[in-house]
């Protein structure tokens, strides 16, 4: 998993009724775009190291100007 600064972290819970949780990455500790990431969790604005697991992906922030086809 890589990541950069603006870029969405999405994790889903893996127990039935779990909520998704998304968050805007802030930080990133290595060079590579590899974990941990700080992340700004948009449901309760609250920031925290995450080392993703296996039920979190990515979502790359689109650069300003540019569009999904």
């Amino acid at each position: 998993m890589k990541a950069k600064v603006g870029d969405r972290l999405v994790i889903y819970g893996t127990n039935l009724g779990d909520r998704r949780r998304v968050g805007i990455v802030t930080g990133v500790a290595h060079p590579d775009g590899s974990p941990p990431y700080v992340v700004r969790w948009l449901d309760d604005d609250h920031e925290s190291v995450v080392f993703p697991g296996p039920t979190a992906h990515v979502e790359s922030r689109q650069p300003v100007g540019s569009h999904r086809d």
